[in-house]
């Protein structure tokens, strides 16, 4: 166990469900910030402090994340989620869950270039739903606006987009570095 990563972790998660982030940043773009935390910012910080989580290989991990995040954004669970907050617990240990099981099979893949692909496989859905939020010419979600969403897409792209670049530029180095640097 590591207790530095363990701490940020633990304060970033205090600060997540904590802060009034739909009063900051409004509605939409408050959830997003959760969300993306709960999936691309935390996990790492957790399998890094807690070496023992168990994974699944990285392509049922990514399945997994895949299927939380795009079922949680269809609209009937989103706004359940946003109006109800036994479903919004459920929502929020969903994706903290999800991002667990990604960060931890991609981490500890014995290849480390199949965790690459699997950081990958995720960039590249949650770039498709961030651009869908951002493109869409009417809001998805019926307590927020076309701007709202347009934010929240953009959040989505700004943290996962370098979240899952980083990790999957660092397990590729892994692959192609010095034999000694390789697992």
């Amino acid at each position: 166990m590591r207790p530095a990563p363990l701490i940020v972790a633990a304060l970033a998660l205090a600060l997540v469900w904590g802060a009034p982030l739909d009063r900051i940043a409004g509605p939409f773009p408050g959830h997003m910030l959760r969300h993306m935390a709960l999936v691309a910012l935390i996990p790492p910080l957790l399998v890094m402090g807690l070496p023992r989580i168990p994974a699944p290989p990285i392509l049922i991990a990514a399945v997994i994340e895949f299927a939380v995040v795009w079922g949680w954004h269809v609209p009937a669970l989103h706004e359940a989620a946003y109006f109800r907050p036994a479903v919004f617990t459920l929502e929020q240990a969903s994706f903290l869950a999800a991002g667990l099981i990604t960060w931890a099979s991609a981490l500890r893949a014995a290849e480390p270039l199949a965790g690459a692909g699997g950081m990958l496989l995720t960039s590249m859905h949650m770039t498709l739903l961030g651009a869908l939020l951002i493109l869409s010419p009417s809001a998805l979600y019926a307590y927020c606006g076309p701007e709202q969403q347009q934010i929240g897409g953009m959040i989505m792209l700004a943290i996962g987009t370098p979240a899952y670049l980083i990790a999957g530029l660092w397990l590729t180095a892994r692959t192609l570095g010095p034999d000694e640097a390789r697992p």
